[in-house]
């Protein structure tokens, strides 16, 4: 009978050789539980780490946007169907920001609160994510108004000129 030979450093080449392909895939998520649920609003406990209008995920795939951060527990809108979300049921933290699709490809499309197309003309194409809630330019860093802005209200365009780009609340039926 032939004896098997196996040298160290062939045993030490076939492991490098499949470490090489393996890529670590750890995630770690922060668990909660849903509190309570009713009229589109779930309150959500052990999540202390969770940041105002971050995505949270329901066990049935359902996504909720943190909105009132207390001490004990978040008020998180639900942004899909309430009906299988019950007490007690788990609700990962995801680390994602609501963001929302921008540019030009969103021009005569229609999308979800979560920037999904719902218009059935396919996926979003020349569009870039952008936080929703970001830090608006500074007064010295911004485009000057220099074009004039016509409500078609005479009274309005005598009285009080409005610039194109310009912040102006125009009460009025």
């Amino acid at each position: 009978m032939a004896e098997l030979t196996i040298s160290a450093a062939d045993i030490a080449s076939a492991l490098k050789k499949n470490l090489e392909g393996f890529e670590q895939s750890l995630e770690a998520r922060t668990v909660g539980r849903v509190a309570e649920i009713g009229d589109g609003i779930a309150r959500v406990s052990g999540l202390p780490d969770a940041a105002v209008n971050e995505l949270l995920e329901f066990e049935d795939g359902t996504v909720g946007l943190a909105l009132n951060l207390d001490e004990a527990s978040i008020g998180a809108v639900v942004l899909g169907d309430t009906s299988s979300i019950e007490e007690g049921q788990p609700v990962k933290s995801t680390g994602r920001i609501l963001s929302v699709p921008v540019g030009d490809g969103m021009l005569g499309r229609v999308v979800n609160a979560l920037g999904e197309p719902v218009d059935g003309k396919g996926e979003l194409v020349g569009t870039q994510l952008r936080r929703m809630e970001i830090q608006a330019p500074g007064i010295m860093g911004r485009k000057p108004v220099h074009e004039p802005l016509q409500t078609g209200i005479k009274a309005i365009d005598a009285m009080t000129p409005i610039g194109r780009g310009q912040r102006e609340l125009i009460i009025g039926d």
